[in-house]
C-alpha cells in the first residue's frame, strides 16, 4: 500500500503519491522522517500539540533560532501534532494560515516582534493526520529577539538569555567568526544526496580540471573547497553556503538559498508600470552566470552600425560592463537580509541591476578602491573560475567600455537596504542632466588617473563627443564638476583652462 498525503505549503495544495512527488514534497516528508527521527527535543526542536499562543510561539523562536546558531544547525523547528514522549503523530488542530493576530495573519506579526527579521516559514502536512512544522532561521549577527527579549534553549526548556550569559558569550563568539559562506544550507547528508545536490562537473569543468576517479575522490576535492563538510559525527555531510549557491542543481532545493536566485525583469517602458517578462534562476551563481548574461544581452535593443560598406547589428550595451556588473552584484551582496535577492531590470532607456546590501565602500570610489567584499570565499571562487575580474579592476572595464561605446556615464546609488547600478541607453549631450554631465567628467576623471594620465578639455571633449569649437561647453562642465567638489586641478603651470590637467577629489 503506497503512503498519500496533503501538504500544504504558503496556501497552495498538493495532493501526491510517495513515489511521483514534487521535490517541494519530497523534502517536507523527509523533513518530518528527520525531526522524529532524535528520541527527544534538542535546543533546536520544539514538539507541541495544540499550543498556539502567539506570545509563546514568538519566544520559542527567539530561542529556537538562537540554539539552531549555537549548535550551528540550519534551522531551528516547532512541530505540532507529535507526542512529546512518544513521537505518535496525533494532530493538532492548530490552523496557522487562518489564524489572526491584531488582524494580521500570524506568521506575519510573529515577523514584525522579531528583531532582526530572521525568516520564518509555516508549512502544513496531513501524513495522514494534521501536521504543522515552523522552519526558522538561525540567529546571525546578533541574538534573535522577540518583543526585546532574548531567548534560548537549555536542554528541553526556554529560558531568557540574559540568564545564561556563558551561552551569551559562546553566541558573541560564534557571530564574530561565522560568515554566511561558511553556514550551512543543509546538514546531515550522505555521500549520494552531495553529489545529487551539488552539480561536481560543472565545478571541475569551470576550474578546467580534470574530474577525478571515483565519488571518494571528488568529495574530498569538495571538502578542499569548502563546499562541503564532514558532519560532525563524521559519517554525513553538510553542504555549506558558498557551495551551495554556486553549485547547486536547483536552487529551490536549498530553501533558504532560493531567493536568492538572480531575476530579470523586461518592462514595456521607462517605467515598472508594465511588465512584459520576468525569470528567476534555477541553478547555482557559478553554473548559470555564462547563460544568464546570454539571457540579458538576448533581450537588449540592438543598434545598427555601417563600417566599411557592411552593416551588423549591436547590441546597445556593452557586454563586458554588464557582465562585470552582474558579477557585482552576487558577489557583494548581503546575504543576510531576508526577502530580496540579485536584480536585472530592463528598460527602454536604462539597466538597474541592484542587490542587497548597501556598499562597504562610498560609491565615489568604486572606480580605484579594491572593493570590499561581505563573502571573500564566493569572490576568490568566481575569480578562479573566470566569472569575474580580478579584484579592483571590473569598474574600470565598465566605465571603459561605457565610454567606448559613447554612453552616459553609469549612476552607481547607494540606497537604505541595497547597492544600485545604472546602465543608460544613447543619449545625445543636450538631452543629459546637469548631474549626468558631471558624473561623466568625474569618471572620465577617475579613468584617465588610474590609466596613468590626467583628464583635460581635450579629452573630455573626446568622451562627450563636443566639437573642438566648443571647448567652453567643456569648460563649464569641469568647472561645475569642480564646484561639486569631485576633481581639482593637477598643475598650474599654464594659465590656459583649456591646457589645465585636472584629477580626482582623492588624489
Amino acid at each position: 500500500m503506497r503512503l498519500r498525503f496533503v501538504i500544504l505549503i504558503r496556501n497552495e495544495v498538493a495532493i501526491c503519491d510517495l513515489k511521483s512527488l514534487m521535490m517541494d514534497t519530497e523534502d517536507m516528508l523527509k523533513l518530518v522522517e528527520n525531526l522524529l527521527s532524535h528520541s527527544r527535543e534538542t535546543e533546536w526542536i520544539e514538539f507541541k500539540l495544540n499550543n498556539a499562543d502567539p506570545e509563546g510561539i514568538g519566544e520559542y523562536i527567539s530561542a529556537l533560532s538562537n540554539s539552531a546558531a549555537l549548535y550551528e544547525k540550519p534551522s531551528g523547528y516547532i512541530i505540532w501534532g507529535i507526542e512529546n514522549e512518544t513521537h505518535k503523530i496525533v494532530g493538532t488542530n492548530f490552523k496557522p494560515f487562518s489564524q489572526k493576530v491584531k488582524n494580521q495573519e500570524i506568521e506575519n506579526w510573529l515577523a514584525t516582534q522579531l528583531n532582526p527579521r530572521i525568516d520564518i516559514r509555516f508549512y502544513e502536512a496531513s501524513i495522514p493526520k494534521p501536521v504543522v512544522i515552523l522552519e526558522i532561521q538561525p540567529a546571525r549577527s546578533i541574538p534573535t529577539s522577540f518583543r526585546g527579549a532574548e531567548f534560548i534553549r537549555i536542554g528541553s526548556y526556554k529560558k531568557k538569555l540574559i540568564d545564561h550569559p556563558e551561552k551569551e558569550r559562546q553566541l558573541w563568539q560564534l557571530f564574530s567568526t561565522t560568515t554566511f559562506e561558511s553556514d550551512i544550507a543543509v546538514d546531515d547528508v550522505d555521500s549520494d544526496d552531495v553529489l545529487d545536490l551539488i552539480d561536481h562537473p560543472a565545478y571541475f569543468k569551470l576550474m578546467e580540471q580534470r574530474s577525478p576517479d571515483g565519488n571518494s575522490a571528488i568529495l574530498e576535492k569538495l571538502l578542499s573547497e569548502q563546499i562541503i563538510r564532514k558532519n560532525k559525527n563524521g559519517l554525513k555531510y553538510d553542504i555549506t553556503n558558498v557551495g551551495a549557491i554556486l553549485f547547486a542543481n536547483k536552487l529551490k532545493r536549498f530553501e533558504r538559498l532560493a531567493g536568492k536566485a538572480p531575476r530579470v525583469i523586461i518592462y514595456k517602458g521607462s517605467n515598472r508600470v508594465e511588465t512584459i517578462k520576468e525569470q528567476s534562476g534555477s541553478k547555482g551563481y557559478a553554473i548559470r552566470f555564462e547563460g544568464l548574461i546570454d539571457y540579458i544581452n538576448d533581450q537588449l535593443p540592438q543598434n545598427e552600425h555601417i563600417e566599411k560598406a557592411f552593416r551588423e547589428k549591436v547590441r546597445m550595451y556593452p557586454k563586458i560592463a554588464i557582465r562585470e556588473l552582474v558579477a557585482n552584484a552576487l558577489i557583494h551582496q548581503d546575504f543576510t537580509l531576508t526577502g530580496t535577492g540579485p536584480k536585472i531590470e530592463i528598460f527602454t532607456d536604462r539597466i538597474e541591476i541592484s542587490n542587497p546590501g548597501k556598499p562597504l565602500i562610498n560609491t565615489l570610489r568604486f572606480i580605484d578602491e579594491p572593493p570590499r567584499s561581505r563573502n571573500e570565499k564566493l569572490g576568490s571562487l568566481m575569480r578562479r573560475m573566470r566569472i569575474c575580474e580580478e579584484r579592483g579592476s571590473g569598474i574600470d572595464k565598465v566605465i571603459s567600455q561605457v565610454e567606448a561605446f559613447q554612453l552616459p556615464a553609469p549612476d552607481f546609488r547607494a540606497t537604505q537596504h541595497h547597492t544600485v547600478a545604472v546602465l543608460y541607453g544613447p543619449r545625445d549631450l543636450s538631452d543629459m542632466d546637469r548631474e549626468g554631465k558631471i558624473r561623466a567628467c568625474y569618471q572620465h576623471t577617475c579613468l584617465c588617473y588610474v590609466s596613468g594620465k590626467q583628464m583635460t578639455n581635450t579629452t573630455l571633449r573626446k568622451r562627450l563627443k563636443i566639437e573642438d569649437k566648443n571647448y567652453p561647453m567643456a569648460s563649464r562642465i569641469i568647472k561645475e564638476t569642480m564646484e561639486e567638489g569631485l576633481i581639482k586641478r593637477h598643475t598650474q603651470d599654464s594659465n590656459s583652462k583649456k591646457d589645465s590637467r585636472y584629477v580626482p577629489f582623492w588624489v
